[in-house]
């Protein structure tokens, strides 16, 4: 007889495109009883219809997919998912992707393979407004800014990208920014990477930040 979570559980979507790696996450989510498993998805693409339709409060998604990849996976359903953490897994310590998640909307970011002890301490911490990740990758971000001088960023934004960064900062979602500015969401999600990369910020709110303290 199946164990039935509580009304209170958190809701974790695992996209992992290995069966084993997926089935493996799966059982880790199974064993905690504040968890509940809301889906598990092979694809990028099984994942952009099941979570638009069901969103998870956490999702567990593999970096490197076939068809869509994690990266852009993640950029879809964050406009679509505004309350959905997203916690990224990978093999490979990629600097390029790292960044490139993290500006899509990732929360977090682990290495494969993870322990279910440092999986479920992740979970929780981005669902409380943490950034998980794992001690080799934080110390990467660490060193890319060592790497590079602070400089006016600010300065290069375009007006389009300035334009973002004030409906942004009147609250609006990325759909409602992406009708006002008569864009797609995927092209205003464009402009966000662009914003982040420029400002060197890491999350919406850094980026709204910075751009409140400039006037």
């Amino acid at each position: 007889m199946s164990r039935k979570p509580p009304a209170n559980a958190l809701s974790v979507a695992v996209v992992e495109d290995d069966p084993r790696v997926r089935r493996s996450l799966v059982e880790i989510l199974a064993q905690d009883p504040g968890c509940v498993c809301a889906g598990d998805y092979a694809s990028g693409e099984d994942a952009l219809a099941g979570l638009a339709e069901q969103p998870a409060r956490v999702v567990i998604m593999d970096i490197h997919l076939p068809g869509i990849t994690g990266v852009e996976c993640v950029a879809r359903l964050a406009p679509l998912c505004p309350d959905t953490q997203f916690i990224m897994l990978t093999v490979a310590k990629d600097t390029d992707n790292l960044f490139n998640a993290l500006a899509a909307g990732a929360a977090g970011y682990l290495l494969k393979p993870v322990r279910a002890k440092e999986l479920l301490a992740a979970i929780r911490d981005a669902h409380q407004g943490g950034a998980p990740m794992t001690s080799s990758i934080a110390r990467q971000v660490v060193a890319a800014f060592h790497r590079k001088p602070a400089s006016p960023c600010e300065e290069s934004l375009s007006d389009r990208e300035q334009e973002v960064l004030r409906l942004l900062s009147e609250g609006l979602l990325y759909k409602q920014a992406a009708a006002e500015m008569g864009v797609s969401v995927n092209t205003l999600c464009e402009y966000i990477r662009r914003i982040y990369r420029k400002l060197q910020v890491h999350s919406r709110q850094e980026a709204i930040e910075r751009y409140r303290r400039r006037g």
